[in-house]
């Protein structure tokens, strides 16, 4: 029997599949009509329909019950393999195993959350995932938009706005800021003047020497004297921690990782208004399985409290 057509295929259905391969265990309509949940008439219709589609009898009624003929015979093998291969795949749309799941997982985070969300998130990988590997892509805001649509990456971390509705997004934590300067570089508490007079490096993904600290000091009528922008936290650290200026920035990057660098943390002397990190993922990936377990080990890795990382 030549290969099934397209109009073939598309007149069958998994019903018309499940009472071929009940007949073919049965032998009985009555037995597959009871096992199937459908009426006789119905495994009599469906049974017509099959006899159409691949220009068979199929089954012989005989004393006994339905002999398969040597087409059916044929059929059984492929047909129930078809099945067992949409009942794998609808199990695996319902179940996701970390522990033997293969992979490239790909998420965009800027320096801030790589620092401190992707080294928990690693280890939480290696411990419960060991077969997925993580890519991570520098994108932010609308670079990290148009990658979450077009599939490039499964998701986002960071301070998104304005996405479309086709982006969702859950909050992992709101984030502050902190000072860090080397030791004796300015006294405690860290006055308004003594900050305007320091020299400061300023993190910006695009090395700007003006952001969002400069804007709440000109609301007041000040200023400060950025002296280097850098795309990156810690280059900035490091900068700081060689000279006697200063670097404001998230307070979970500066927790964990200013003592590295030998410099201690002060309370901005300003109110600079907090931000939310959250985790962005595609509508498509909603209830994808394996998005939603990296989602809550996110979660589970922001609640973890930060220590002071290695030395530099």
């Amino acid at each position: 029997m030549s290969d099934l057509s397209t109009s073939q295929l598309r007149r069958l259905d998994l019903t018309l599949l499940l009472v071929f391969l009940g007949l073919l265990r049965h032998r009985k309509a009555l037995d597959v009509a009871t096992e199937l949940g459908l009426t006789q008439s119905a495994i009599s219709q469906a049974l017509k329909r099959l006899r159409d589609i691949f220009e068979d009898e199929l089954f012989l009624r005989r004393p006994y019950g339905m002999e398969p003929t040597a087409v059916a015979l044929t059929l059984e093998a492929p047909l129930a393999q078809a099945v067992e291969a949409l009942r794998g795949a609808l199990g695996a749309a319902r179940f996701f195993d970390p522990g033997v799941a293969t992979g490239v997982v790909r998420i965009a985070a800027l320096d801030a959350q790589q620092a401190v969300l992707i080294p928990p998130l690693v280890a939480c990988l290696r411990a419960q995932a060991p077969g997925l590997r993580l890519s991570v892509l520098p994108l932010a805001r609308s670079d990290a938009v148009e990658a979450l649509i077009d599939g490039r990456v499964d998701l986002s971390l960071g301070f998104l706005w304005n996405v479309p509705d086709t982006i969702l997004g859950e909050r992992l934590y709101e984030e502050s800021y902190l000072v860090a300067g080397r030791p004796g570089s300015l006294s405690r508490p860290l006055d308004l003047d003594s900050y305007c007079a320091a020299d400061h490096v300023l993190v910006a993904p695009g090395g700007d020497l003006r952001g969002v600290v400069d804007e709440q000091l000109e609301a007041v009528g000040m200023s400060r004297n950025v002296v280097l922008g850098l795309p990156g936290f810690l280059p900035a650290l490091a900068a700081v921690a060689a000279s006697d200026a200063l670097v404001t920035l998230p307070s979970r990057v500066a927790q964990a990782f200013a003592p590295s660098f030998g410099l201690v943390t002060f309370g901005a002397p300003l109110e600079i208004r907090r931000f939310p990190v959250s985790v962005f993922w595609h509508r498509r990936n909603d209830a994808d399985l394996r998005n939603k377990w990296l989602r809550r080990q996110l979660a589970d890795c922001a609640r973890v409290p930060l220590h002071s990382m290695g030395g530099p």
